[in-house]
């Protein structure tokens, strides 16, 4: 599942999945989370709600990959929430936006980056998906515009490529000061939350931290 500061994935592009839990483990929404890698080490992320039917992407790094794991799980795509405009999270956005008609919601900062942007949100933005809360965090440095959507009921933060597992993300576009600012607020959220990152770095970020 999502990992909780610091753990290693060991994921294939089978995927893996959970029903989401509380700490305590009893089942909250039923709403499953379905995580593979796609490209080289994009992590590919979809929430669905087994009772609406609603299925959300987390970022679109790969959509021929994404439909593979839709149809292998007998899915339909409804919405695509984008973290930042990068072109590894947001390549496949056309492409499942003509295959299944979804929503694609984006930071406002960054819309004339993101193909088929259809809502735009800003940092302390909450909206409703599929009767859920998403909490909308401003998260600038890697890209300037970089969102992350926390879900309450869930426990779980998709952070893209502000945090990962054994460190965070370049700053391309920000200032160290403000990725300082992103990364650390992440710590204000409850221990139990799940953190879902862009990436798998695990172990290139541990063994730059050794050759330190």
């Amino acid at each position: 599942e999502g990992q909780r500061y610091p753990s290693e994935s060991n994921l294939t592009r089978r995927g893996k999945r959970f029903t989401s839990k509380t700490a305590s483990g009893n089942f909250m929404t039923g709403l499953t989370f379905h995580q593979f890698i796609c490209r080289s080490d994009n992590y590919g992320l979809l929430l669905h709600d087994h009772k609406s039917g609603a299925t959300a992407a987390i970022d679109a790094p790969d959509a021929g990959e994404i439909e593979r794991q839709l149809d292998a799980m007998g899915w339909k795509l409804t919405h695509v929430l984008t973290t930042h405009h990068h072109g590894d999270h947001v390549e496949g956005n056309l492409a499942l936006k003509r295959r299944y008609g979804c929503t694609i919601t984006g930071p406002k900062g960054e819309a004339s980056k993101i193909p088929g942007i259809d809502q735009v949100v800003s940092g302390g933005d909450r909206f409703n998906w599929d009767g859920r809360e998403v909490l909308v965090m401003d998260c600038p440095g890697h890209t300037l515009g970089h969102i992350a959507y926390y879900m309450p009921a869930e426990e779980a933060v998709f952070a893209g490529d502000t945090l990962f597992s054994l460190g965070c993300g370049r700053v391309f576009e920000g200032s160290m000061e403000q990725m300082h600012r992103s990364v650390t607020q992440f710590a204000t959220l409850p221990p139990t939350t799940r953190l879902y990152c862009g990436h798998e770095y695990t172990q290139s970020n541990a063994r730059f931290a050794l050759a330190g």
